[in-house]
């Protein structure tokens, strides 16, 4: 039997008709997750969704879950359980575009090594197991320091440097891994101010490059000037979204409850570091 013949289909869009958009997964989303150290919960049935291209501060009071949150994001510490996601796929898949600046206070500052080779470190993907170093790395470290003002101590051993200097060598070592998603565990914590105005300007162009951002971040006076995006824990989540709508005083006081007082929020209030 013969079969009637099918008219080709017409695939040519319509002049002056758009291609449907495409909405990119989130960079960070993590689902459900629990952490607990012995048989105390740290973090309890967390979800978080993180937008690509975007600044975001994760904010709570001591002992909330911040720094835990983001280690298990990074597989450092193992949840009890929840789901991670990074640009829709697993850790494993998803690693070489994330880059991670810990807390100054869980480093070996008496390591001997230059600064030069802690921002190599950031290329040890590429530098392979031999970790041969050619002009070509050498280079990019170098621009990395001078990004962060850092040029000048490249020879120097880390332990030698202030507090400042030493977050920003990290912060040098995690552009070095050009990565997509950078997560920061309290970047400005015990830094001077030019070295707090350095960090965040470097992260600003970062994030105008479409790079993505979070960080735990404990100044609530800088918020609204420093990020567009904020989640409130306090081990559960608290709220999340733009800074306008969740740093609010209702919000704050059911985070950080006696802790934090009437008199401390209307102060960043006046100051422009909540909403009203």
């Amino acid at each position: 039997m013969v079969q009637p013949l099918v008219p080709p289909q017409n695939t040519t869009r319509p002049q002056g008709a758009t291609a449907p958009k495409v909405t990119p997964p989130p960079a960070l989303e993590v689902a459900g997750l629990t952490v607990a150290y012995g048989e105390k919960p740290v973090v309890f049935s967390v979800d978080m969704t993180v937008a690509q291209g975007t600044m975001t501060a994760i904010v709570g009071p001591n002992g909330a879950g911040k720094s835990t949150l983001l280690k298990a994001v990074l597989g450092l510490v193992k949840p009890l359980s929840g789901d991670v996601r990074l640009f829709g796929q697993t850790l494993n898949r998803a690693r070489d575009r994330v880059a991670y600046v810990p807390q100054r206070a869980s480093v070996d500052w008496d390591f001997p090594a230059r600064v030069i080779d802690v921002v190599l470190m950031g290329l040890h993907r590429e530098l392979g197991l031999l970790g041969r170093v050619r002009p070509a790395h050498l280079d990019r470290a170098r621009a990395c320091l001078a990004r962060v003002g850092m040029e000048d101590f490249a020879t120097r051993q880390i332990g030698q440097l202030s507090g400042g200097q030493q977050q920003r060598v990290f912060l040098a070592r995690a552009l070095a891994q050009a990565a997509d998603l950078y997560l920061l565990d309290e970047p400005f914590a015990g830094v001077d101010a030019a070295t707090e105005k350095a960090i965040i300007a470097v992260l600003k162009d970062l994030r105008a490059e479409g790079r993505t951002i979070v960080a735990v971040h404990h100044d609530l006076s800088t918020i609204r000037a420093y990020f567009e995006e904020m989640f409130l824990i306090n081990t559960r989540a608290i709220a999340a979204g733009p800074v306008a709508d969740v740093f609010t005083s209702a919000n704050l006081q059911r985070a950080y409850g006696g802790r934090l007082g009437e008199a401390q929020v209307a102060g960043m209030q006046a100051a422009g570091g909540a909403a009203p």
